[in-house]
């Protein structure tokens, strides 16, 4: 079954990003930095920070996968790369969609402890193959993921032009 899916709605989403919040804030880790994985982790780090009341967010925009199922051979970071040196020695939770291979929040994790040993990971959704075990995980699935935010196709695409 190549096209079954897990499908998060956005109310689903509203749940889900305060019982993370609620899970962060529970274990009694309080972050001092969420850092945001972009772009999947950018709107489950925004609402995360906002239910923590944590002000303090760094973008870090990674590139991986290329394609359901594709990747590049390695992540790396996309300019514009962010100085890094405001996570000397922060407590640090790192927010992601999901942690599919995991490589990609491993990829953070590693330049993250470059500068604190304080760092916890919350995703939405783990799979077993996860190469990282995250602290804070929503569910866990082994089934593609369609999030609200980007289900749909981009509105630059050609079934969106008026003729």
């Amino acid at each position: 079954m190549a096209d079954k899916r897990e499908v998060l709605d956005w109310d689903q989403f509203g749940v889900a990003s305060r019982e993370m919040a609620a899970m962060v804030w529970e274990s009694g880790f309080e972050p001092e930095i969420i850092v945001c994985v972009a772009r999947g982790g950018l709107i489950p780090a925004g609402a995360i920070a906002y239910a923590l009341d944590l002000k303090s967010l760094l973008v870090l925009n990674v590139e991986f996968y290329t394609g359901v199922g594709t990747t590049l051979p390695d992540p790396r970071l996309v300019d514009p790369v962010p100085a890094h040196h405001g996570l000397r020695d922060k407590r640090v939770l790192i927010v992601d969609d999901v942690a599919d291979s995991g490589r990609t929040l491993q990829f953070v994790y590693d330049i993250c402890a470059e500068y604190t040993d304080q760092i916890k990971v919350a995703v939405l959704y783990q799979k077993e193959r996860s190469v990282i075990d995250c602290d804070f995980v929503w569910e866990h699935t082994e089934e593609w993921i369609s999030f609200p935010w980007s289900s749909l196709p981009p509105i630059t695409g050609a079934e969106n032009i008026d003729n």
